[in-house]
């Protein structure tokens, strides 16, 4: 604006001076043109005189219009200019790190930068023409994103120290408020959150190390060097001297303590500082109350980021009464040895020079199979035998030429026999800086990396038949494609269904039903002759055979089904159970794993729609059922809106030796559908078409919604367990919706529990955790459901706090016949409590399953033993509805 107006300013001469000119130019002109005029005196004037001041004339229009557009120019070139620095100022304000809100004298909004708009979740086409500063702040009021009134916010931000706005999703905003001398203001908002946090951390921190220092037994106080004034005091230094709490602080040693006693500090202090390294010990006397006590003090130099000294670390004691300090010492020699005897690790000191033991702990009489006592003195070749002891001897050579920590696992015989053990070993150093004694640590970590390996185990095989899982067939399929491709190899894939396993487990149990699964399992291992055998899902197995195909695939399928005719014996029942097959064979029916798989599963729908029993080959024309699938979808889709889906409740009860002990604590909802046509349609059958189709995201709205409706009304607070697809988490705002059905359904955060699965973390891990973290600060309870059935990783455990970890009911089931179901649950138990996580067993179904459980620790139960997954109302008295059950048994 400065530069318009210089502009502006410049072409005021100018013009003055176009029109001085034009004047005297004109007025010549203009009286020839009157003599001209006149007809008395034309004829008596020179014709060259008139063309020339025809010329002149034209000269000066000419000079008039090029002045004109010069003008005309300049001002154009500064509107240009203008208009380039106010999108300068613009583009600026907007790539602010804070927002920025400017009004006129009539409070009117004339700028607000995208920042502002992306604090408060705003857009652009929120902002309207004439809007007021008190019309934004409604706006943001309405949004949630401000709680305060308009007074006290300009009130407020109008204050030096501004006002600081905590936002819903956790944000700190610092606004600050300014009136502008034409009447009009400036606001700025900036995000403070980080600034807040570490501010909050750093007063923790210093709090904590005055606390620290405060509870230290010994006297501690700080100085500063330039002018020698203490800057601190812990509470010892304040009770040996008698000072009142800060007093010290601000004064000299001269100002503090008699004569006598400030001269030896001082001196004491100058020691320090003319030290070469910084540090200064020495005893002294000083005069305290009229007594003469002895101290003893070390005195540091702490410096700068400039290597410059700042202030002088002043710790001493009181070594009055040295017999009690003896005593003391002594004392605390012998609680160090009873710590040393009792640390669950084996400790070994060995001197350097020689190799010989100097100490030992009881945990290392286990290595060095004999007491400890017998073990000082002696070296390793004294203890181990020759193999072992150059081993050891090696090892602990190099950990004395590195000088440093030295870590590694590695076999040690044992009275135990063989055990694993995680060394470490430490060199100390001597004054000198050479080694002098060698510190070696055992941890016994056989039994964590049993453990380990059955995790990974788990995670590639299905618990209950401990066949390979779906993971693990691909993974197979796909080496198996690589290993034939560019030959002439084939292999068939094969999808077998076991007919007849949900008729057993609704008439037996599921117990059973798992035991029958077990023996198909074994008997087509038996039949496969090599290939591999994998679990893919509840009733359905997967086969891989090579050779000529499709002879070799058909022969064996018609095996299996040969194989599996015989009745199961099993908890003296004869049971019954077929195969169908559906098979596809590489190269000629898919290029990947997945296409194989998928064009053999789609076989296997083929033979079942024919008739159970029947073995299918993949054909092209077999895409129907992927348009049979479709038509499931749409009726799936018009059941969530006819509102043909309800909820079932399965209850959850503490871990107790019997079903009367445990008490209910909580139920988990479940869907179910009854189809117009079809009837009850299994949740095994629509559950996996709506995570395929997305449609789970809406169905998974309408459970949580119903689920906390219901919950909310129960008389008593229990608990309710929803399940959470990993859809839900890729698609939409599950934080979101959790927030809102909790406020619309007035459910407390505290009883609702939100049931995942290791693929939220599998798809996305970051945004998962973050959701999941987001999920936790709103009040809920996260758990982590089938633990041990298919991903199960540590490492998402050490990522994120789960309130809770739900053991796969495959492992449950084979408790008290298999003991590495036992060994497994009993880790997967001691793994959760370990990390302050409580534990849920599924599919508990018999009293000794309850028992094992109770025993074991395990928190809680669910299962058939407890309760089937019913309408709520079947439950009613155990949410407190006695008087609605009772009306009902009176109405009949």
């Amino acid at each position: 604006m400065a530069e318009k107006n210089w502009q502006e300013g410049s072409m005021l001469p100018i013009a003055v001076q176009a029109v001085v000119c034009l004047t005297s130019a004109v007025a010549p002109s203009r009286a020839y043109a009157e003599s001209l005029a006149a007809p008395s005196r034309l004829g008596d004037l020179d014709p060259n005189l008139i063309w020339e001041v025809l010329i002149g004339g034209i000269v000066v229009c000419a000079f008039l219009v090029a002045i004109a557009l010069w003008i005309h120019s300049a001002l154009r070139r500064n509107r240009r200019a203008q208009l380039r620095r106010n999108a300068f100022i613009s583009s600026a304000m907007n790539n602010l790190n804070q927002g920025v809100v400017m009004t006129d004298a009539q409070r009117r909004i004339i700028f607000c930068n995208d920042r502002y708009l992306e604090i408060y979740g705003l857009a652009r086409s929120d902002l309207r023409a004439g809007m007021t500063g008190y019309d934004i702040l409604e706006l943001r009021r309405k949004r949630g994103v401000l709680g305060v009134s308009d007074d006290d916010f300009y009130e407020k931000a109008s204050s030096p120290n501004g006002l600081i706005t905590e936002l819903p999703d956790g944000r700190a905003i610092l606004v600050k408020y300014f009136i502008l001398p034409n009447g009009g203001s400036v606001a700025t908002h900036l995000d403070v959150s980080e600034q807040r946090k570490l501010s909050r951390q750093l007063a923790a921190t210093k709090q904590f190390l005055e606390s620290v220092l405060d509870h230290v037994p010994a006297c501690v106080a700080a100085k500063n060097i330039e002018d020698g004034c203490y800057i601190f005091a812990n509470s010892a230094y304040e009770r040996f001297w008698g000072l009142s709490p800060d007093f010290a602080v601000g004064r000299k040693a001269r100002e503090l303590f008699a004569p006598g006693s400030a001269a030896s500090i001082e001196a004491a202090d100058r020691a320090a500082l003319d030290s070469p390294d910084g540090q200064y010990r020495n005893e002294f006397e000083v005069d305290r109350a009229g007594a003469r006590r002895m101290v003893a003090s070390i005195r540091i130099v702490v410096r700068n980021e400039s290597n410059k000294p700042e202030f002088l670390l002043v710790v001493f004691e009181d070594i009055t009464d040295r017999q009690s300090l003896s005593k003391e010492l002594e004392s605390t020699k012998k609680f160090l040895e009873l710590v040393v005897d009792n640390i669950p690790v084996a400790l070994i000191v060995e001197q350097v020079k020689d190799g010989r033991y100097l100490l030992a702990n009881r945990s290392a009489e286990t290595i060095l199979n004999r007491r400890r006592e017998e073990a000082t003195g002696l070296t390793a070749s004294d203890i181990f035998n020759a193999k072992e002891a150059k081993l050891i001897i090696a090892r602990d050579e190099a950990a004395i030429k590195k000088r440093g920590m030295i870590t590694e696992e590695h076999p040690i015989s044992t009275k135990d026999g063989l055990r694993l053990f995680l060394t470490r070993r430490a060199t100390v150093l001597n004054d000198a800086g050479e080694p002098q004694y060698l510190i070696k640590t055992h941890e016994d970590v056989t039994n964590r990396r049993q453990t380990e390996s059955r995790m990974a185990h788990m995670a590639y095989h299905d618990g209950l038949t401990d066949l390979p899982n779906r993971a693990a067939f691909l993974q197979a399929l796909n080496q198996m494609i690589e290993a034939c491709e560019g030959t002439d190899e084939e292999f068939a894939v094969l999808c077998v269904d076991l007919d007849g396993l949900k008729e057993v487990n609704d008439v037996f149990g599921h117990a059973l039903g798992d035991k029958l699964l077990v023996e198909v399992a074994q008997r087509l291992q038996d039949a496969a002759r090599g290939g591999l055998v994998a679990r893919l899902s509840g009733d359905e197995f997967g086969l891989i055979i090579d050779g000529k195909q499709p002879d070799a695939g058909l022969a064996l399928a018609q095996q299996l089904g040969e194989v599996l005719a015989p009745e199961f014996h099993i908890d003296g029942r004869a049971v019954r159970a077929g195969i169908t097959t559906g098979m596809s064979i590489f190269p000629h029916n898919g290029p990947d794993g997945a296409a194989l798989l998928a064009n053999a599963g789609a076989a296997l729908f083929r033979a079942k729609q024919k008739s159970r029993g029947t073995i299918s080959l993949y054909h092209p024309e077999m895409d129907q059922q992927i348009r049979d699938r479709r038509v499931l979808h749409q009726d799936l889709s018009m059941a969530i809106k006819n509102g043909e889906l309800s909820l079932a409740f399965q209850p959850q009860g503490i871990a107790r030796n019997s079903v009367a002990e445990s008490e209910i604590i909580g139920f988990e909802a479940l869907a179910r559908w009854q189809h117009p046509v079809r009837g009850q349609v299994s949740p095994a059958d629509f559950i996996p078409i709506a995570e395929e189709s997305g449609l789970i995201v809406e169905m998974g709205e309408w459970i949580l919604r119903e689920a906390c409706r219901e919950a909310a009304s129960w008389p008593k607070p229990l608990q309710v367990a929803v399940n959470l697809s990993p859809a839900q988490f890729m698609h939409g705002d599950v934080v979101g919706l959790v927030h809102s059905i909790l406020i619309e359904t007035g459910l407390a955060p505290g009883r609702l529990e939100l049931e995942i699965t290791e693929g939220v973390l599998i798809e996305d891990f970051d945004r998962g955790l973050a959701l999941l973290r987001r999920l936790k600060a709103l009040g809920v309870r996260i758990s982590m459901d089938d633990f041990g059935s298919g991903y199960s990783s540590l490492s998402y455990l050490q990522a994120f706090p789960f309130d809770k970890i739900k053991i796969d009911r495959a492992f449950i089931v084979n408790l008290g016949r298999n003991p590495q179901s036992a060994a497994i649950v009993r880790a997967v138990i001691d793994l959760g409590h370990g990390l302050e996580m409580s534990i849920i067993a599924e599919g508990v179904e018999t009293i000794d399953q309850l028992a094992f459980l109770a025993r074991e620790g395990c928190d809680g139960v669910q299962g058939y033993l407890l309760g089937k997954p019913l309408p709520i109302g079947q439950y009613a008295g155990l949410i407190g509805r006695v008087e609605t059950m009772e009306l009902a048994l009176k109405t009949g």
